[in-house]
């Protein structure tokens, strides 16, 4: 291959001591030819989500020699939502998608690689490879390692939001704690990524319909032999894609970002899809904003029946026909529009059109949706003048009005949920747990789901500055900018003001003066005053466009 990228440490009488120390790494002058493509590996064996990476990279350097590259390897730090979820480490998950992005970044950038094919998992690995992509403008495949396979407890399905719910329910005396305790214990029979439409999982989709996933392969759960065939078949991809030139920032457009918006907004998927949807759209330079999400959630009804929302699990959509079934019904109804993916087919090419399962009920027909509104809204008013995010899975109330129950923190307001000290009709409003001010805007998971576990889900609305996981729902709010620590009306909310909300109308008010409490207000004190932490609380940015902390540009872009 001529004028590659990394001829430009491999060419010429100067780069003898490069060629040199590649040479010790495996690399021979045939090699020198050759694409060298990244292998960025998101691996850790601390939990289920991306310990099967290391053993996926295996077929991915095959299918990368296979088609005339030459991989390298990379690894990255990886959180896990899961496991860090209610406590203070869980700080560190947003975080994590800056650090993961920006040591793509460095690594494909520094070592002037010709592409990279990026192995995922968790949560917030998935949006930094696409934002990676993005960011560089180099050929690249982002490779979801794949769902976990359900737990069953007495012929029931079972993922790691039943065991969050069942914290609730053993604290209500719903079950007792050798139940919970069954419980905890069948849920994660093994590697993968957590099972409902959660983040990673509606990421994935999202990856698939954005054009730089390959279609059908971030359906195949983690365990399924399929799993090395496509991963094999992906390695081939990265160098045909580097071969043909196919740069993300062609792929990525709004066409494709709002295709992305309208497959979440159908499968009912994580809110934490618009604060990564955005953050990729900077990085890519398209002019994209919050509004777009509630424009299409109210004109797509919900025909995906997935948790943690509905009955089914990532598994059954796989076994129902993926994300492709998804597309032909989205095609069918007019509702997405053709765009190029990183295959080389277009985006309705790759879907087809004969992916479904005679018999299946994961996926139903737009005559026939689980909700006749998507699942999300975007809010505006007093208590967040930026916007916020209200996530609709689970449940069709559109207004709520109550006195609000005030706490500066996830950790007190669990603690009083774990004591029963809710009542049906309070609005429960967590501050200080935004980008800045949690530092890294935890997800309330633990809150939300002992909610459901004490059956009050559906009877009291929850508001934060901070974010929601994809297994929560009820109605939650999220994302509230300007945030907390920013001086943002949500700082001055205080116990028993009337909160009122209104999804059709896009409100969120107070009945109080917000104002006139803000007039002696001072920015707190940092919670971390060094270290990574501190940097990342210094440099974010809203969450109501995505929370990035590096510096993305805006350019013009046919569409």
């Amino acid at each position: 291959m001529t004028n590659k990228i990394s001829d430009a440490i491999v060419k010429g009488t100067s780069r003898a001591p490069a060629r040199a120390m590649l040479r010790a790494a495996g690399m021979t002058d045939e090699d020198f030819e050759k694409p060298i493509i990244a292998v960025f590996n998101t691996w850790t064996n601390m939990g289920p989500c991306n310990m099967n990476l290391d053993k996926l990279a295996v077929p991915v350097r095959a299918g990368i020699r296979a088609a005339g590259g030459f991989p390298v390897d990379f690894n990255a730090i990886a959180i896990s939502d899961g496991i860090t979820m209610g406590s203070e480490g869980m700080r560190a998950s947003l975080m994590s998608r800056e650090v993961i992005c920006d040591s793509i970044e460095l690594a494909v950038r520094g070592h002037s690689l010709d592409g990279v094919i990026i192995l995922v998992g968790c949560d917030k690995t998935i949006p930094a490879a696409a934002m990676a992509l993005a960011r560089m403008n180099v050929p690249g495949v982002v490779l979801y390692g794949g769902s976990i396979m359900p737990g069953n407890h007495k012929g029931k399905d079972l993922s790691v939001q039943d065991v969050f719910e069942a914290v609730g329910a053993q604290a209500s005396g719903i079950i007792d704690a050798q139940e919970l305790d069954e419980i905890e214990k069948a849920a994660c029979p093994g590697a993968g990524a957590c099972g409902g439409q959660f983040t990673a999982n509606s990421m994935a989709m999202a990856m698939t319909f954005l054009g730089i996933s390959p279609m059908g392969t971030n359906d195949i759960p983690a365990t399924v032999d399929d799993k090395n065939t496509a991963a094999f078949e992906a390695g081939e991809l990265v160098v045909d894609a580097v071969t043909h030139q196919r740069l993300p920032r062609d792929i990525i457009t709004q066409t494709s970002l709002r295709n992305a918006v309208t497959a979440m907004t159908t499968t009912a998927a994580s809110t934490n899809a618009i604060l990564h949807l955005l953050a990729i759209a900077q990085e890519a330079g398209v002019d994209f904003n919050i509004d777009i999400f509630d424009e299409i959630s109210r004109n797509t009804p919900v025909i995906g029946d997935l948790k943690p929302g509905g009955q089914y699990m990532a598994k059954d959509l796989y076994i129902a026909g993926g994300s492709a079934l998804v597309g032909q019904r989205l095609i069918a109804a007019g509702r997405i529009k053709d765009n190029p993916t990183i295959t080389g087919q277009s985006l309705f090419e790759a879907i087809g059109t004969d992916n479904e399962t005679e018999g299946q009920l994961v996926v139903r027909d737009f005559d026939n949706p689980v909700k006749s509104r998507g699942g999300y809204g975007i809010l505006y008013g007093d208590m967040a003048p930026e916007g916020c995010v209200v996530k609709l899975a689970g449940h069709g109330a559109l207004k709520f009005t109550g006195p609000a129950r005030v706490f500066e923190s996830e950790e007190e307001c669990f603690a009083v949920v774990e004591a029963n000290g809710i009542q049906k009709g309070d609005v429960v409003i967590i501050r200080n747990e935004g980008p800045c001010g949690g530092p890294g805007m935890r997800e309330m998971l633990a809150v939300t789901a002992a909610l459901v576990g004490q059956e009050l889900i559906d009877h009291v609305a929850l508001i934060t500055d901070g974010r929601f996981s994809g297994a929560s729902y009820g109605f939650v709010i999220g994302h509230i900018a300007p945030e907390a620590a920013h001086g943002g009306p949500i700082a001055f909310v205080q116990n028993g003001d009337i909160i009122s909300i209104d999804v059709e109308e896009r409100i969120i008010n107070v009945a109080a003066d917000l104002k006139a409490r803000a007039k002696n207000w001072t920015p707190p004190k940092p919670k971390y005053p060094t270290g990574a932490y501190a940097k990342y609380a210094a440099l974010v940015g809203s969450a109501s466009k995505g929370a990035l902390t590096s510096f993305p540009f805006a350019q013009e872009k046919d569409t």
